[in-house]
Order: C-alpha cells, then structure tokens, then sequence
C-alpha cells in the first residue's frame, strides 16, 4: 500500500471510529443509556416468500438473537393498503457495537445457520424477498428505551401505527426532538397515545426524519385518542408556540397502520 492510500485509509478508519464513539457517548446520556434501534422493511411478492420470512425469523433468526441477549423483537405486516406483501421488523441494540457486530455473529450461530437453511440459501432463481431497506436510529432522551404495549403483555389484540415526520433541515428536525423530550411525550401518555418506541434517524432513507411506534386497542381506540391530544390546552399552547408550529419545523408526516405477526415480542 502507497502513502497516499495508507493516510486515505487511515483518515477514513478514524472518522467512522470518531462517529461511534460521538454516538456511543450521546446514547448513554444520563441516567440511563439511549437504545439504537434498527427498522426494516422487507417487501415481498405474492407467493412463498412472507411465509418463508416468517418461518424463517420465527424458528431462525429470533431465537438467535435471543441468545445474545437482543429484544425485544417486533415483527409486523401492513394492516392493508398497497404495500402489502411485507414485513417490518424492529430490533433494539444496547450500542452500535452491539448492531455492527449482530450480522457477524448469526453467521457463527450453527443453530441458526442450521434451522435457517431454507432461507438463507435460497437460489437466485428463488429468492427469499425482493428488496429490504434499513434505517438506523438513536432514542430520544424523553423515551431512552422501547416500551413492551400493555396489550402484548396481557395478549390482548393491538394495532400499531408507524409515524414519520420529516423535516426541511436538520435544525429544523432537532427542533422537533426538542419539543418531545420537553413536553409533547408527556402530553401523549396523558392523552392515551401510548409509544413504544422514538428515535431519530441517523442513517436511512427520507432525511432529516424521526421515527415512532404507538399503539392502541383498535381503530376506534386511535380515533379517540388522536382526538384527545388535538384537543389538549397543553399541545394547543406548544403547537402554537413561535418556532414549535409543524408549518415551521414538519414538513411531511407519514403514517402506517401495521399488526403484530404471531412471532412478534411487541
């Protein structure tokens, strides 16, 4: 290796080092340490493949990950709409050492590779989905760790909604965190909006954005508590706070409607 390609390599090694480490010292904030999250979306054609998927993190991949210590798990499909055939799966990470090196190790799990094998070695000609996209994201500070829902404990039906609200710029996005961490989660779990999860992306698609799961009972149960918070005098005086506006600070929110599969730990 040339000097060139020696100081080009070393350069690089030391900024993704000097990344990890800014995110491992921010994610372990106070008192307690801020969760990585990672979100996938794996989309599928209509035939073998979801069912192999679910065969395959039900009776491979979950297990495996258990025995690292990694969960709880979340694994979901659409509740209707045309992104269907597919599945979202959220894993949360203690730290990004823990998220870099989960890949490695299921490749030295046999148990996994064994009971795997169906999927994993799929051909080309067969293969186990279309595409899959991932998303990295560090919890906010208000909510430093997922929440198992009280319907999941109880086994209760429950319907999840997956929410994204971009925004114009990063300034804007941190803005948004702000109001969070400072007041806004508190005004959801008073009003029955119950999270499971919030994160800001760091690495994924639709940037600068953050991320978050509720759920609820049913539709009805949504409706009612949606409602709840619009109407709040708390949220009513933030939402209308110079700079706090979403005209300010949100310029897009997407939303998704998702249910549990049964292998789901959330």
């Amino acid at each position: 290796m040339n000097r060139r390609s020696f100081l080009k390599s070393s350069a690089t090694a030391l900024t993704v080092t000097g990344l990890a480490t800014g995110l491992t010292g921010a994610a372990a904030e106070g008192a307690t340490a801020r969760e990585f999250y990672e979100l996938r979306r794996y989309q599928f054609r209509f035939g073998p493949m979801a069912k192999r998927f679910e065969q395959y993190i039900t009776q491979a991949a979950m297990p495996a990950m258990q025995r690292m210590g990694i969960g709880p798990i979340g694994v979901f499909s659409p509740a209707g709409g045309p992104d269907n055939p597919a599945a979202y799966v959220l894993v949360p990470f203690k730290s990004l050492a823990e998220f870099a090196s989960v890949g490695e190790r299921l490749q030295q799990d046999p148990e996994y590779q064994k009971l795997g094998d169906d999927y994993i070695n799929t051909p080309a000609t067969d293969p186990p989905y279309v595409r899959y996209e991932s998303s990295l994201l560090l919890a906010l500070t208000g909510m430093p760790r997922l929440a198992v829902p009280a319907q999941t404990a109880d086994n209760r039906s429950r319907l999840f909604e997956l929410r994204t609200y971009e925004s114009h710029s990063r300034k804007a996005l941190k803005t948004k965190v702000k109001m969070f961490n400072e007041g806004e989660l508190d005004i959801f779990r008073r009003t029955g909006l119950a999270p499971v999860f919030f994160g800001e992306t760091l690495i994924g698609p639709q940037q600068p954005n953050l991320t978050y799961l509720l759920v609820f009972d049913d539709l009805a149960h949504h409706g009612q508590c949606w409602e709840k918070f619009r109407n709040d005098p708390e949220w009513e005086k933030m939402s209308a706070t110079p700079g706090y506006s979403n005209a300010e600070i949100v310029s897009n929110i997407h939303s998704l409607f998702l249910k549990p599969m049964g292998c789901s730990q959330l």
